[in-house]
C-alpha cells in the first residue's frame, strides 16, 4: 500500500491516520464499465463521494493498480506532463477560497516529476519542499474550457497578469486557480481516496460529481493556457455530465 503523508498540520495528520485503511466497497456512486482506458491504472470502474461528519471522502477505483504509472521526467517545466485522478463537482469554488462561480471546482490527485507545486509540504520527508512533485498529492483546481487547448478541451483556469482573484491561503503561487491544501491521498491497490474537511459539509452533500482520469500538459511556452487537459483517459459517466450524487 502506498501512503502519501505530507508534513501538514495536526488536523491533516489526524485525517490521514484515519484514512490509513481505505474502503474497498464499490457500491453506490457512479459505476463504470472497465476497458475504456488503454492502461488499467487509469481505467475507471467506480467513483463516489461520501461524508462522515464534516469530512468529505473522495473515492475512486480502477481496474488495475492505482497510481502505478507516473509521467517520465523531462528535466524541464515547458511541455512537461501531469497524470491525474480527478473528481469534477458542482461545489461552488468560493467554498474553498476562490471567487464565486469561477469554474468547475475539482479535487485532483496528481503526479508530475518536473515541478513541485506544494511549497508548504515535504511529501518525501527529505527536508526539502521543492523536489517531490512526482509523489501523488492533492489539489483543488478550477477547470474551464479553452479551445486553445483543443476544441472542447478543459484547462486549469489561468490568472491573467495583473488580475487579483480571490485565492485560498494555501495557493502555491502559480498563475492558476489551484490550491495545495495538503490533504494527503491514500492509494491502496485499485483505490484512490482523499479525505477533506469542510466547515459546512452541506455544500458537499447537495453537490453532484463525476470521475475522470487524465493527462495534462504544461504549455511549451509556459504561457496561458498554462496547464491544459491534453488526454482524457476515462470518464466515469462517459460524458462528463456530473451525475453522481453524494452519499448515494
Amino acid at each position: 500500500m502506498a501512503r502519501i503523508l505530507p508534513t501538514a498540520t495536526a488536523l491533516s495528520t489526524l485525517l490521514l491516520s484515519s484514512a490509513a485503511v481505505v474502503a474497498h466497497d464499490h457500491q453506490g456512486g457512479i459505476q463504470a464499465n472497465s476497458g475504456n482506458a488503454q492502461h488499467a491504472e487509469f481505467d475507471l470502474v467506480h467513483t463516489k463521494i461520501t461524508t462522515e461528519g464534516n469530512v468529505a471522502i473522495f473515492h475512486m477505483a480502477v481496474s488495475g493498480k492505482a497510481g502505478e504509472s507516473r509521467p517520465a521526467a523531462t528535466g524541464k517545466l515547458a511541455g512537461s506532463k501531469v497524470f491525474a485522478y480527478v473528481w469534477p463537482t458542482t461545489i461552488d469554488p468560493a467554498e474553498v477560497g476562490f471567487d464565486e462561480k469561477a469554474g468547475i471546482l475539482s479535487m485532483a490527485v496528481t503526479s508530475h516529476p518536473d515541478f513541485d507545486d506544494t511549497p508548504l509540504f515535504d511529501e518525501n520527508g527529505d527536508g526539502k519542499r521543492d523536489n517531490d512533485g512526482d509523489l501523488w498529492h492533492s489539489h483543488w483546481v478550477v477547470l474551464g474550457p479553452d479551445d486553445a487547448c483543443g476544441q472542447g478541451a478543459l484547462k486549469v483556469i489561468d490568472i491573467p497578469k495583473g488580475a487579483k482573484p480571490r485565492l485560498p491561503k494555501t495557493w502555491p503561487g502559480l498563475p492558476l486557480l489551484i490550491d495545495s491544501p495538503g490533504w494527503g491521498p491514500v492509494i491502496d491497490e485499485e483505490v484512490v481516496e482523499v479525505r477533506v474537511p469542510f466547515s459546512d459539509i452541506a455544500v458537499v452533500e447537495t453537490a453532484t460529481f463525476d470521475g475522470v482520469t487524465a493527462g495534462l500538459r504544461i504549455n511549451a511556452n509556459v504561457h496561458a493556457p498554462m496547464l491544459c487537459v491534453a488526454d482524457v483517459f476515462d470518464v466515469a459517466s462517459g460524458d462528463l455530465s456530473l451525475p453522481g450524487k453524494v452519499n448515494d
